[in-house]
């Protein structure tokens, strides 16, 4: 599932090609079209995300709320439209720009109410100037769970996913199975504060960067990773092998369905 500087990115990615137009708006695959024609034609305002929600306010109080899930596919491109290819739940395209929505979890068109129920919900992100860190160290305060499962709760913290999860807590070393009531207040300052620096650079690169200048593959003379997800990271889909700050090896356990991935050594604090 993307996280959420994928979403933010994508975002920004719809202002520039829609915002102060009029898209055509369709739905080449049929389930959205009775949704898809009330907004046909109407003044495209702004995108936005929140976590891994992301919407698209039309003129006349119209938003359009779309969640990807685990196998939705949004291609943003400025470019002349083509004939649609595969199951496009969605279309929005101007003579100069497409966007396609494919298999997405959720994709409504709903009014600012809606809106503001969804974001009700959600924990604070870390990419939103408004976000209230304070907001989720309650939350993680109140519960017993291990704080690796809490960083994934949307209801804790809006956004992060497991490559951020597993990397944020390496960076402050604490050790993923910490309950949230034991957590301190320093460590949980210094992982909001990471995700404040690192997930903006998400959002620019498009790739998750987490590894500090002393530990790139330039400064240790390593080879780059290679990996779908991109990026350099200290041990998220590194199991076995050397930690890169003190060699021990990346241990990964399934935790709440998901692959947890730490150093023991490094990562012993609360």
């Amino acid at each position: 599932m993307p996280e959420g500087h994928t979403l933010h990115r994508l975002a920004g990615a719809l202002d520039a090609a829609f915002a102060g137009t009029r898209p055509r708006v369709s739905s080449p695959q049929g389930r959205f079209a009775e949704s898809a024609a009330l907004i046909d034609g109407t003044a495209f305002l702004s995108g936005s995300a929140h976590g891994k929600h992301l919407f698209c306010d039309f003129a006349g109080d119209r938003v359009l709320h779309i969640h990807l899930g685990l196998i939705g596919k949004l291609r943003v491109e400025r470019t002349a439209p083509q004939p649609p290819r595969g199951e496009i739940r969605l279309r929005l395209a101007t003579d100069e720009a497409v966007a396609d929505l494919s298999g997405p979890q959720i994709c409504r068109l709903v009014g600012p109410a809606e809106v503001s129920a969804v974001i009700a919900e959600l924990g604070p992100d870390p990419l939103r100037a408004d976000a209230d860190p304070d907001l989720a160290w309650r939350r993680i305060q109140r519960s017993s769970r291990p704080v690796a499962a809490l960083l994934m709760d949307q209801a804790v913290l809006s956004g992060v996913g497991n490559v951020y999860r597993a990397e944020v807590l390496f960076r402050a070393r604490v050790n993923p199975f910490t309950p949230g009531k034991q957590l301190t207040r320093r460590s949980w300052t210094a992982m909001w504060a990471d995700l404040v620096e690192l997930m903006p650079l998400g959002v620019a690169s498009g790739t998750i960067d987490t590894v500090r200048p002393e530990h790139t593959p330039e400064a240790m003379g390593r080879p780059p990773r290679e990996d779908d997800h991109g990026g350099e990271v200290y041990v998220y889909r590194r199991p076995g092998m050397p930690c890169f700050v003190c060699g021990a090896k990346v241990r990964t356990e399934v935790l709440a369905g998901r692959n947890l991935f730490w150093c023991g050594r490094c990562q012993r604090r609360h």
